[in-house]
């Protein structure tokens, strides 16, 4: 029946065995989606990298610390592929075909990450709604 509840079209795509499946991303190991585990020990390290640095030289300033990690990720993300956390925890950033990310998908996913709930909602291959827009994928580096 086309048209009954259980077909595939009135559910959308169908269920992946794992995240990134359906990208072609591996199940484990280089290259497959980095988990959510991971992703968040990796921005609470960027987060007290930029604390650092903004206790040391900014402290007082209401919106430096903002400022410090916008610049932290654009930079890092742009140049390596990696911000500090990423690059500790061994994850990466590229876009959904694998490639490098370039220039301006980093400035509007820390753009999209500085509002806090497009990375609070994800998708089944465990993307943020701001890797979704931004067209990216963290994924394991090593």
């Amino acid at each position: 029946m086309p048209n009954s509840p259980s077909s595939s079209s009135a559910q959308g795509a169908p269920p992946s065995n794992w995240p990134g499946e359906r990208m072609g991303f591996p199940r484990t190991g280089v290259g497959s989606v980095a988990r959510s585990g991971r992703r968040l020990a990796a921005i609470l390290i960027d987060f007290a990298a930029c604390y650092v640095v903004y206790f040391a030289f900014f402290f007082g300033s209401d919106w430096a610390s903002l400022v410090i990690f916008a610049i932290e990720q654009i930079v890092l993300l742009s140049t390596l592929g990696s911000g500090l956390g990423h690059f500790v925890l061994g994850i990466r950033i590229v876009k959904v075909d694998g490639s490098y990310a370039g220039l301006w998908r980093p400035v509007l996913r820390t753009g999209l990450l500085l509002l806090l709930i497009p990375a609070l909602i994800w998708d089944s291959d465990q993307r943020g709604l701001h890797d979704v827009f931004a067209g990216t994928v963290l994924v394991m580096r090593r």
